[in-house]
């Protein structure tokens, strides 16, 4: 997996793989201005830990798929992630949520 993306538009969310030595390192973003909002690292096994920009809710998308993409393929994983839509209403939030989860489905 070097890239995955789910969505359309202003809703597009995209992952892309680095690897870092033994380790992968996970970029999540999309919408209108990507940016890093939460960092989470989990290693294979382990409780992920979470550093999270205030204001910001982006490790409630990256945790799972750090944690999949970790047990998956037994390295430590971190993940930075980002996503923005100005003015979200609940239902784009929503929309947003789904495309990373079929991002999540798709490792």
């Amino acid at each position: 997996m070097a890239s995955l993306s789910a969505g359309k538009g202003k809703y597009k969310v995209w992952l892309k793989e680095l690897k870092h030595g033994k380790d992968v390192v996970l970029l999540l973003g999309g919408g209108e201005r990507p940016h890093i909002g939460s960092v989470v690292l989990c290693g294979p096994r382990k409780e992920p830990i979470i550093i999270n920009r205030k204001g910001h809710f982006d490790w409630v998308v990256a945790k799972p798929i750090a944690k999949k993409m970790s047990r998956k393929t037994g390295k430590t994983v971190v993940c930075i992630a980002g996503i923005h839509v100005d003015n979200a209403t609940k239902k784009e939030i929503e929309l947003l949520k789904r495309n990373c989860k079929d991002i999540e489905k798709k490792i």
